[in-house]
């Protein structure tokens, strides 16, 4: 059985990034944000696996 990527909610990565909505919009402009998932309803999805591979190049680019 495969395992599943888990699709994280804007306001969990928020949470976690311990930013605002604003902010983070203006830092996904500039494409130096997470890869984002846009679902059929419009609402914004962020992969688990997608944010641990931005938090890695953070670590790296630090």
């Amino acid at each position: 059985m495969a395992t599943q990527d888990p699709k994280l909610k804007l306001a969990e990565v928020l949470e976690e990034l311990e930013m605002s909505r604003s902010a983070f919009y203006r830092m996904v402009a500039r494409g130096k944000g997470p890869k984002l998932m846009k679902l059929p309803n419009n609402q914004i999805r962020v992969r688990r696996s997608a944010l641990d591979a931005w938090w890695a190049e953070q670590e790296v680019a630090a």
